[in-house]
C-alpha cells in the first residue's frame, strides 16, 4: 500500500534544496510518495505551515536554523519557524539543519525544539540524510555524530536562551536601542534589563556594551 508523505523543505540556498529533494526521491522506498513543498524564508515557511493546518497536515519539516527573518519581525530564524511549527502541527517530525556546529547552539535546539532529526550540514551526506529521512519516520530521533558529540560534552554546561532572549539579542544586533525594545516584546523596560543583565552573565559579558554582548552571542551562534 502506498504511503503519501508530505514534506515541507525550508532552506534559503534553492541548490541545498535541490540537493535534498534529489536525494529523498532517490533513495525513498517504493511504497512512499513524497510530496514536496519549498520554501526559501520565514515568510514563505510560514504561509505554508499555516495553509497546512487547515488543510493536509505536514509528515515532515525540513529546517535550515539560518535564514532571512520575518518581513514583521516576528520570526527571525529556523529556530523560530520550528518553534511555531511544534505548536500548530504538533504530530509532524522536525529534521533541523544547521551549519552552527556549537555546543551551546546545538544544546538550545534541542532543549527548546527537542526535534526528531538534527543534522550538521558541514558534515552531511546523501546517505545521512537518506537514513535520517528514514529513521525520523519510523524510529526517531536521528542525530548526526556531531550532534552527539557536542550533546555528551554540553551536559556540563546548561546555557539555555529562551525565545524573549533570543529576540533582545537579534533586534539589539539590528541596532534597536534598549529603550525601544519593550515595545517590541511587550513586556516593561526594568524586565528588559533584568532580562539584558542575565544575557551578560551568560556570556560572560563584563564591560557592559551591546556590542561585545551581541559579539559573544554570534561566536556562540545564537544570532
Amino acid at each position: 500500500m502506498t504511503q503519501s508523505i508530505k514534506i515541507l523543505m525550508i532552506d534559503d540556498h534553492p541548490m541545498i534544496i535541490e540537493g535534498y529533494q534529489n536525494t529523498l526521491l532517490f533513495t525513498k522506498k517504493d511504497n512512499q510518495e513524497l510530496k514536496i513543498d519549498i520554501a526559501n524564508n520565514c515568510d514563505e515557511a510560514l504561509s505554508y505551515i499555516n495553509k497546512s493546518v487547515q488543510q493536509t497536515h505536514y509528515d515532515v519539516l525540513f529546517v535550515d536554523i539560518s535564514l532571512p527573518p520575518s518581513t514583521d519581525g516576528k520570526m527571525s530564524s529556523g529556530e523560530d519557524i520550528a518553534e511555531y511549527a511544534r505548536k500548530v502541527l504538533p504530530k509532524a517530525k522536525i529534521i533541523v539543519l544547521t551549519m552552527f556546529n556549537e555546543s551551546f547552539r546545538i544544546h538550545n535546539i534541542i532543549k527548546t525544539i527537542d526535534p526528531e532529526g538534527f543534522l550538521i550540514k558541514s558534515d552531511l551526506t546523501s546517505s545521512e540524510l537518506a537514513s535520517a529521512f528514514q529513521a525520523v519516520l519510523y524510529n526517531p530521533p536521528f542525530y548526526s555524530g556531531t550532534v552527539n558529540q557536542h550533546i555528551r560534552k554540553s551536559l556540563t554546561s546548561d546555557i539555555v536562551i529562551d525565545e524573549k532572549n533570543r529576540k533582545i539579542l537579534y533586534l539589539l544586533s539590528q541596532g534597536v536601542k534598549t529603550k525601544n525594545l519593550a515595545p517590541h516584546l511587550n513586556i516593561s523596560l526594568s524586565a528588559v534589563e533584568k532580562r539584558k543583565k542575565h544575557l551578560r552573565e551568560i556570556f560572560d559579558v563584563e564591560d557592559g556594551q551591546d556590542e561585545t554582548l551581541i559579539s559573544e552571542a554570534r561566536k556562540k551562534g545564537f544570532i
